[in-house]
């Protein structure tokens, strides 16, 4: 049996859903809920055998009672140290598999699933693969268009699916940049005489969702995220759209959107701080919330907590299968789509065969 720690980032609990469903073992979501966000607390906790648990409001989360299970997946800083816990009440017997970067030690794992931008260290424990796991199957796709398609049908083509992002570590979306994207997107859609299909995330601020909605007069679907919503056309987009624009800030949205074989634009969030900029900018820029919480990650954290998405950003358009939206030179025509990850999913499947000692459901 296996536990699938989920937390309030939906990129983080895609990954352990998609490692969940490709193992085919069965499995128990647990939903944890933290008391305050504050970054330290949780820094400490990664770090600390002592703290392992300090912050989960126990009162809003499934609770962690035997009989423990074989294996927990987790992803993101706040899940780490909940799956050490885990491990430590079944006395070691519980594996723990980690998505992404952890905080935490590496030999804190049995296993580290992670993808290019962390740039970890060589290790028996560290798996490092393309793009991170993700849910898109092409049946999932198609029986996801079927269902949504009647609601769509008076929509002209072509169709373009809009995912929004939000704000993420260096990654600033405003409501200067959500309305600079509604633009790009709609210019185009009117262009061709097309629509749009249009999602935002749980980290898309309101003021930036309606900044880039108010820029909109072409056909378009809107859906708005929320949590456990129930109708989240988000899967029917990414199978009936013709090509997708995503934000650049989520490797997850990167994936997901990379494997479906539709052209992919990818509008870039990034805030560089030009050649030109005078001192008081460049204290302005450094002063940012999120870069000062990068450099307290950098500074309590491991030394390998340095994070460069361009890295898959760089990886995708270098290949032809993404190109930039609103970069010098953004192609007019669309970029050629990407295969399915298939040797990615192998490798996993090997390690964590390896990890259990037992052959994995096929």
């Amino acid at each position: 049996m296996a536990w699938l720690l989920q937390s309030d980032r939906a990129g983080d609990n895609n990954q352990v859903l998609a490692l969940g469903e490709l193992l085919g073992l069965s499995a128990v979501l647990k939903r944890v809920v933290y008391r305050s966000p504050v970054l330290l607390p949780k820094i400490i906790a990664a770090r600390s055998s002592n703290l392992l648990v300090a912050g989960v409001d126990r009162s809003r989360s499934t609770p962690l009672a035997p009989p423990w299970p074989d294996l927990v997946i987790s992803a993101g800083r706040e899940m780490e140290p909940v799956a050490r816990w885990i491990r430590r009440q079944s006395r070691g017997r519980t594996r723990l598999v980690h998505m992404g970067r952890p905080w935490a030690p590496l030999e804190a794992f049995d296993l580290v699933i992670s993808t290019p931008q962390y740039a970890l260290p060589e290790r028996d424990n560290v798996l490092v693969i393309g793009l991170p796991l993700h849910r898109v199957t092409r049946d999932r796709l198609a029986a996801e268009a079927a269902a949504w398609a009647p609601r769509f049908a008076d929509l002209p083509g072509p169709k373009t699916a809009v995912l929004l992002g939000g704000n993420s570590g260096s990654f600033v979306f405003s409501p200067r940049k959500g309305a600079e994207l509604g633009r790009l997107v709609n210019e185009r859609a009117r262009s061709e005489g097309g629509s749009l299909l249009i999602t935002d995330s749980a980290r898309t601020a309101r003021e930036t969702f309606e900044a880039f909605l108010a820029q909109l007069t072409v056909p378009s679907y809107v859906y708005r995220w929320r949590e456990g919503g129930a109708a989240n056309p988000y899967f029917a987009f990414l199978g009936l759209a013709d090509r997708l624009v995503t934000t650049g800030e989520s490797v997850s949205m990167l994936a997901e959107a990379s494997v479906t074989r539709k052209p992919l634009f990818i509008y870039d969030l990034a805030e560089p701080v030009p050649d030109g900029a005078t001192r008081l900018q460049r204290l302005r820029a450094s002063l940012r919330y999120h870069a000062l919480r990068d450099r307290v990650a950098h500074l309590f954290g491991p030394a390998y907590m340095q994070r460069d998405i361009g890295v898959i950003q760089r990886q995708l358009v270098d290949s032809g299968s993404a190109a930039w939206l609103n970069r010098a030179g953004a192609p007019a025509c669309d970029p050629a789509p990407r295969s399915e990850q298939t040797a990615d999913d192998l490798r996993v499947l090997w390690s964590i065969r390896d990890l259990l000692g037992r052959a994995l459901p096929c």
